[in-house]
């Protein structure tokens, strides 16, 4: 993550700085790589980013870590599952050991995935338009079903003057959003804990670029104080729901800072869609604030269950990104079959079956958190995102291991995705989870935490 600084540097100060950082991960990759004494259990990901040069080093080595932690049977990561993302699920581990586990890993929140009238309604598109749009939205990728989810969204979210762009994925979205509306000479300023696809698309736009401490409004008003003057356009990205914390971003308070400077936000709403507000409608909904917002945007991984990702804007600014996002224009249109399905999720999502599934997923969520707390470190989580924080990344391929042989799956965090030794299983909670399954998962974090020593 970058450090948060309120100043811009010019393009010679960033050559220099890129150069030196890349010298200083040269140099300390070769150090430790060279050391063949060090075990293989004591690399993390970030190692493995350095070395500039031609001789592909990173390579070799992030292969001979992977084959060594098969080899000894901890090699938790991209094992295949053989189902749906329900709430228990079976793997397939790379020695070839299959697990039933309990699956605290998917973000599946609302359990649309595997609805059954989600999955005719998917079907359905499949036999009516076939596999794939096989072309880009702007040119002939653009069919009747993509124009009904869009009137259907812009429905949803009931701002008459506002209309919808579909991406190919949620991390497009916030890259091509960002890159259309902002441009050299322009000014963004982010929270310091934005996920890594507003980073990019902030990289990209070349617009000048502070950051903030997180859900610091006397720091944002600082920064924003220095940044915005004469004609510059000044955008602020924020998330609704921080996914590796689960906490909420102050988002009142920051739409009133930001609009007294007359500047633009940008709301990331992934984990929170469908989820949060009265209606489903983001949390922006829920602090009162969605008319506000210039740049809504949200992903179908999440509560959807599907894949893509959208903007929800005022219509000329739609119309301006559909063309000049370059990862939509140059990228193939959504997949219909799973546009039919998200269709039928906002349906089923907008009536009884959304209010319930709502209602359950904030009662699983606070049950969990109360039964951890003072127990593990949950950060501020107030959200069916619970962080535990195990502190090491050097823990990570044991404690995964242990934490699946006990049969739960969760989510692992390590750096540069989060600071460093502040490493967490990352637990998502769903609406379908049941109280039993809830109870055994939290017998098997705390015997996780007095095995690994991460109780509080």
């Amino acid at each position: 993550m970058s450090s948060v600084n309120a100043k811009s540097i010019s393009s010679e100060e960033k050559r220099e700085l890129t150069r030196k950082i890349l010298e200083n991960r040269k140099v300390k990759f070769q150090a430790e790589s060279d050391d063949k004494s060090q075990n293989y259990q004591n690399y993390t990901y970030d190692m493995f980013i350095g070395n500039p040069g031609s001789e592909l080093t990173e390579i070799k080595h992030f292969n001979e870590w992977v084959e060594s932690a098969t080899r000894d049977g901890l090699y938790t990561f991209e094992s295949p599952r053989l189902g749906a993302q329900k709430t228990e699920i079976e793997i397939q581990r790379e020695t070839g050991d299959r697990m039933r586990l309990l699956n605290f890993s998917s973000y599946n929140y609302l359990g649309f995935g595997y609805h059954p009238d989600v999955i005719a309604a998917a079907k359905d598109a499949l036999d009516t338009y076939g596999l794939g749009a096989a072309s880009s939205p702007v040119i002939s990728g653009t069919y009747g079903i993509h124009k009904k989810l869009e009137e259907d969204l812009t429905h949803f979210f009931g701002l008459d003057d506002r209309s919808i762009s579909l991406f190919p994925s949620g991390y497009s979205a916030n890259v091509g959003v960002i890159q259309a509306y902002m441009k050299p000479g322009n000014h963004i300023v982010m929270d310091q804990s934005v996920h890594t696809s507003i980073l990019e698309g902030a990289k990209i736009s070349g617009a000048n670029c502070s950051y903030f401490r997180h859900n610091d409004i006397e720091h944002l008003e600082q920064v924003l104080q220095e940044v915005s003057h004469g004609k510059s356009r000044v955008l602020v990205c924020v998330e609704s729901l921080y996914g590796a914390d689960g906490d909420y971003g102050d988002l009142s308070d920051i739409v009133r800072v930001v609009k007294n400077y007359q500047a633009s936000i940008l709301v990331d709403e992934a984990h929170s869609t469908l989820i949060a507000g009265e209606n489903g409608r983001g949390v922006s909904e829920e602090s009162g604030v969605l008319e506000d917002i210039d740049l809504y945007v949200i992903t179908f991984s999440k509560a959807f269950s599907g894949v893509g990702g959208a903007l929800l804007a005022k219509k000329e600014v739609v119309r301006y990104v559909n063309w000049y996002a370059k990862c939509r224009m140059f990228s193939c249109a959504l997949d219909p079959a799973v546009t039919g399905g998200m269709i039928k999720v906002l349906e089923l999502a907008s009536g009884p079956e959304g209010e319930k599934r709502r209602r359950l997923l904030r009662e699983n969520a606070a049950y969990f958190r109360k039964k951890l707390a003072g127990k593990v470190d949950m950060r501020n989580s107030k959200s069916w995102i619970v962080p535990v924080i195990f502190g090491s990344e050097r823990n990570t391929l044991k404690l995964n291991d242990f934490l699946q042989r006990e049969g739960f799956d969760g989510s692992i965090l390590q750096f540069p995705s989060v600071p460093k030794n502040e490493a967490r299983i990352r637990i998502f909670i769903t609406s379908e989870h049941t109280r039993y399954q809830l109870d055994r998962g939290i017998d098997i974090i705390l015997k996780a935490a007095e095995k690994f020593k991460f109780l509080l």
